[in-house]
This record gives C-alpha cells, structure tokens and sequence, in this order.
C-alpha cells in the first residue's frame, strides 16, 4: 500500500491555511462568483496575492464575519 504524500499546506494548522476562492466559497457556502464580486468591490474579507493566486488567511475571514454580526447588529449566541 502506497502512502500518498502529504504538502505542507496539508501539514499546516488549520488557523494557518491559506483558502483559494473555491475554498472561500465552499467555506461560506455561497457562488464563486461571489467571492470575486466582493473582492472586486472590496466589500469581502482581506485577499493576498501569492504569485497570481488570491488567497485567503481564515482568520481573516472570520474577523470579516464577526464585523458584518456587529454591523447587522446580531450578537453571538
């Protein structure tokens, strides 16, 4: 049985992985297409440029989560 190597994105913490468009919107279940409409308008949470892919830092998304509870006036239950 062969083992399937693993990358160093695999290996790294979960807090620490960096998430690609799909990723993003498969994480906030919404269209990918939604993703780029709000990088465009930068209305979404912080994007990086590596090379001449976006990513994503989740903290980052989840600090763009918590602003839109605090804007929208939800609170945490």
């Amino acid at each position: 049985m062969t083992r399937r190597p693993t990358s160093k994105a695999d290996e790294a913490p979960p807090r620490e992985r960096l998430l690609s468009p799909d990723d993003l919107a498969a994480y906030l279940s919404v269209p990918l297409k939604t993703i780029y409409r709000w990088r465009y308008r930068g209305e979404g949470p912080a994007s990086y440029r590596v090379g001449r892919h976006v990513r994503y830092k989740l903290e980052d998304v989840e600090a763009w989560l918590r602003a839109r509870r605090e804007q929208d006036g939800l609170t945490a239950s």
